[in-house]
């Protein structure tokens, strides 16, 4: 049974996300979702944060020389750890409603993908403390995203678990309060957009920014061609890379299906892989409870057709997917059998 007074009220679950930061505070939920953009202004050589979040992704690909808008975190882990710090700041400040009133950090519990290494594992560590948390303690990406989805975690039941984030998807098959195995690929949100701005100029001639790509994907986006051939349109705005001129064409479902067919594939692959590497017992459990999707790739239209037709299992989104990992962390967080067991301080 939790007890709301083991932990505090000010204690952090973050979802450090490469596409989004979602952060959870214990006893309030999820407090905070935006993009992991940071826009820094340097004067006379002098560099200070401009913008975070929201107001930061608004200015992607939009600002004059002295400012520049950065993305902290590449394929899931940080690659620009100033920023990141500063952003971590942001954050935890915006949980707590201004800059803190108490004598001590937060306690923070962060996740990270399973397939991080130590240095990339020291550094997530090193940017929260840094940001100002007493304590940090780290959480796969997999299992946290398995308790945010209410799936059976304590139990010996082998629940799979597929969590599609903005850099990497991770695979997991967990029991026992376990990652029984576990795959990452480095492919997800981002490769989806990549892929849309490299389709648009070679089958164009097209040049689209980051901010255009994603529009796309999130409006007639879809791992599957539509029935009729086309499917919904959208005008798709660049600049053209022959007359160097503002230009507009128009894309088409069919086309985008097309373009995003190769990370669709790369996501399907690890998961087969997973599926062939998994214990008979647990596999047998997989075939009951079927496979989970978390993570805001979730949301792609028809992956889950994609991924139920490959693998041959039934295939649910999580109900609130791009939220799980901040709820699973928090969780953890929260209750006491669950951060002894699972949390690495």
């Amino acid at each position: 049974m939790r007890s709301p007074f083991r932990f505090s009220s000010r204690d952090v679950a973050i979802d450090l996300g490469t596409a989004n930061t979602v952060v959870y505070v214990c006893g309030a939920g999820i407090v905070a979702n935006e993009p992991s953009v940071v826009t820094i202004e340097t004067t006379n050589g002098v560099r200070k944060v401009h913008a975070v979040g929201d107001d930061a992704k608004l200015m992607l690909g939009k600002t004059p020389d002295n400012l520049r808008t950065i993305r902290p975190l590449r394929s899931g882990v940080i690659a620009d750890l100033e920023v990141a710090e500063e952003m971590i700041k942001h954050f935890i400040r915006k949980a707590h409603g201004g800059p803190s009133r108490f004598s001590r950090g937060p306690e923070v519990v962060i996740s990270i993908p399973s397939g991080a290494t130590s240095v990339e594992r020291r550094a997530i560590r090193d940017a929260v403390s840094n940001a100002g948390a007493e304590r940090v303690s780290l959480i796969e990406e997999p299992m946290a995203a398995a308790i945010g989805a209410d799936l059976p975690v304590a139990e010996p039941i082998g629940s799979m678990i597929v969590d599609i984030g903005g850099g990497t998807t991770e695979v997991g098959v967990i029991s026992l309060q376990g990652l029984a195995l576990c795959r990452t690929v480095r492919v997800g949100g981002d490769k989806m957009d990549d892929a849309i701005t490299s389709y648009v100029r070679r089958n164009f001639n097209l040049l689209i920014g980051e901010g255009t790509a994603e529009r796309v994907k999130l409006e007639i986006g879809s791992a599957v061609r539509p029935g009729d051939g086309t499917g919904p349109t959208t005008r798709v705005r660049g600049r053209d890379v022959g007359r160097g001129m503002p230009a507009e064409i128009v894309l088409s479902q069919a086309q985008v299906a097309e373009a995003l067919s190769e990370p669709v594939n790369q996501i399907v692959e690890v998961v087969r892989t997973a599926l062939e590497n998994t214990q008979p017992e647990m596999a047998a459990d997989v075939i009951d409870q079927g496979i989970t999707m978390t993570g805001g790739g979730s949301l792609l239209r028809g992956i889950d057709t994609v991924l139920q037709d490959s693998t041959g299992l039934p295939v649910r989104i999580a109900d609130d997917p791009m939220s799980c990992v901040a709820l699973g962390a928090g969780r953890t967080l929260e209750d006491q059998v669950l951060r002894g067991a699972l949390l690495a301080a």
